[in-house]
């Protein structure tokens, strides 16, 4: 199954917990099949939250979403050839450069789900004509300065801590939440 999967010799993996997996799981197989191509930048690529998130208005209208940030330069990416003529980290190089010389641009977004979506499961996607609704833009000016020192300190929460928006039912939320927050506790005590 996995030879199939990634055109490499994966024999050694016959039978393996993943293979098994992935076998029991169509929703990952799904997604280990889909292509995914490299972006040529950080700033040039689209990023989407999984989990649908409950936003409230000021009168008490609820309606589920999904985050979708877009670069206002559009999505570029890079065929093979390209990805082996380039570094490793050519992308953390490419947009130090490119902030250096402009403002790194995005639209934040949140795709509207529909009446009978399913907003407690992130491997169900909803159909593509469903309203993207405009919050804002995201303007990356200047690099961050001491950027491996200020990673220790920056943990990533799934859940909103914000009046209008809640979580929704996905029962990954709270455990990502904890595993994010010891990564975070974990980062902080290692030495500098």
């Amino acid at each position: 199954m996995l030879t199939a999967l990634t055109n490499t010799d994966m024999s050694h993996v016959a039978g393996s917990p993943l293979e098994q997996y992935l076998g029991t799981h169509p929703s990952a197989l799904a997604f280990v099949q889909t292509p995914k191509p490299p972006p040529s930048s950080f700033a040039r690529e689209s990023y989407f939250g999984l989990t649908a998130m409950r936003f409230i208005t000021k009168d008490g209208v609820a309606r589920y979403g999904r985050y979708r940030i877009l670069p206002e330069a559009g999505n570029e990416h890079l065929d093979p050839a390209a990805v082996a003529a380039k570094g490793a980290n050519y992308l953390f190089e490419e947009i130090e450069h490119r902030i250096a010389n402009e403002p790194v641009r995005f639209r934040l977004v949140v795709q509207l789900a529909e009446q009978g979506d399913t907003v407690d499961d992130v491997t169900v996607h909803w159909p593509a004509d469903r309203t993207l609704l405009d919050l804002g833009r995201l303007s990356f000016t200047e690099p961050v300065l001491d950027e491996a020192h200020e990673q220790k300190w920056t943990i990533f929460d799934p859940i909103p801590r914000v009046d209008g928006i809640e979580p929704s039912a996905d029962p990954l939320l709270e455990l990502r939440a904890a595993v994010y927050l010891l990564s975070g506790r974990r980062r902080r005590a290692a030495p500098e």
